[in-house]
């Protein structure tokens, strides 16, 4: 029987155990200087003014929603492709959601549908949204520049959810480094580019916007004298000034973070190795790829591949035959049963729902070999 392959998988190494075992022998498991230092280490690579780092991105998207005022009565935009988290932060604020469709070649979130959908709403008189959050799929960054525009032209604050995208470029700029965004996000799960096991890091140039994200992570807990209530001399005296978590990365996590990210070029680098792999062996094959503008160097965090709907199920049994992993980034989230409560329905965005039934994410992860990538391959061109 064949060995399996799994979609995805982190890479440990020797030194990224080392950093673990070094800060587990410490005096500081969670707390300690190491979180800061994973920090500093990401936002300086992302050319950021401040990073926070969190116990995922969840939380990540939590505190960035709220660090930006989303509450009651607001509404946020999202792409419907995005894992459930992105759309989900939004109503943990009490906040409304709402979709716009993809673009048909990027698959990220269409530039033409939100121009259009804004003008509606501003013509119509219905809401604009408090917060867009385009999702860089597979590690492609957005157009971001077009959403900025659009968000400068009608008000509404951005969030990049850049989970996937940690090493990309956008405009020959890293992303992450917030020119175009209010935050950006990233996601630090196994399967992602780099790991801290779990863990999520929101980044931004807006040192207020820094603070609260801070207390909103740690119980919305402040030591600053500048912002208590009351004036006090003891050294241990903090004040809880609003309703925050426990959403604290361990120095555990961000030993394991730190090191990854001495790997970062490489692992984004051997990912589009793979990648080109993958294109050059289907380029005369009828599967539709995703389409990468020349402004943007991807992550690869994933590799999705599009066939014909009624070929769908057929192909993700066949690979299972051969122990081969693949899986859906995404369902749409607009069709998940808590979100036809809300009112959505079938229809609502139709490039996303033909997506959904039409993408498979084939294996990639830095340690998958030449051998295993050519059984995915011919696993592939056998169906086809």
């Amino acid at each position: 029987m064949p060995e399996s392959i799994p979609y995805g998988k982190q890479d440990i190494s020797k030194s990224d155990v080392s950093a673990v075992v070094e800060v587990l022998r410490s005096d500081w498991l969670t707390q300690g200087p190491v979180v800061p230092a994973f920090e500093n280490a990401v936002r300086e690579k992302c050319k950021a003014q401040f990073a926070v780092a969190v116990n995922s991105a969840t939380s990540a998207l939590h505190i960035a929603c709220l660090s930006l005022g989303v509450g009651s009565g607001d509404t946020v935009w999202t792409s419907p492709n995005t894992f459930v988290a992105t759309a989900n932060c939004a109503r943990y604020c009490g906040a409304s959601v709402d979709f716009v469709d993809i673009d048909p070649d990027t698959w990220c979130l269409s530039i033409e549908k939100l121009q259009q959908k804004l003008k509606e709403h501003q013509a119509s008189g219905c809401s604009i949204p408090k917060v867009v959050i385009p999702v860089h799929l597979s590690g492609q960054s957005c157009d971001m520049q077009s959403i900025y525009e659009l968000g400068q032209q009608y008000g509404f604050k951005i969030i990049e959810d850049a989970s996937h995208a940690i090493g990309g470029t956008y405009q020959n700029e890293p992303v992450g480094n917030c020119k175009y965004s209010d935050i950006t996000v990233f996601s630090f799960h196994p399967v992602k580019i780099i790991t801290t096991g779990e863990g999520g890091m929101a980044l931004t140039n807006d040192p207020e916007i820094h603070e609260h994200m801070k207390r909103l992570r740690s119980h919305g807990i402040t030591s600053n004298p500048k912002l208590m209530t009351i004036e006090s001399s003891v050294p241990w005296y903090y004040e809880q000034i609003e309703l925050g978590f426990n959403y604290r990365m361990t120095d555990i996590h961000a030993a394991l973070g730190l090191s990854q990210l001495e790997r970062l070029d490489e692992f984004v680098e051997q990912r589009n190795e793979l990648t080109q792999n993958y294109e050059e062996a289907f380029v005369d094959d009828p599967i539709q790829r995703q389409v990468v503008p020349e402004e943007t160097y991807s992550a690869r965090h994933l590799y999705v591949i599009r066939v014909q709907k009624h070929q769908h199920l057929s192909l993700f049994k066949k690979f299972g035959g051969e122990r081969i992993g693949v899986n859906l980034h995404y369902m749409p989230v607009h069709l998940q049963p808590y979100y036809r409560k809300l009112g959505f329905q079938e229809g609502n965005f139709p490039e996303a729902e033909k997506y959904g039934k039409e993408a498979l994410s084939l294996p990639m992860y830095i340690k998958l070999t030449s051998e295993k990538q050519n059984r995915v391959i011919a696993t592939l061109k056998d169906f086809i």
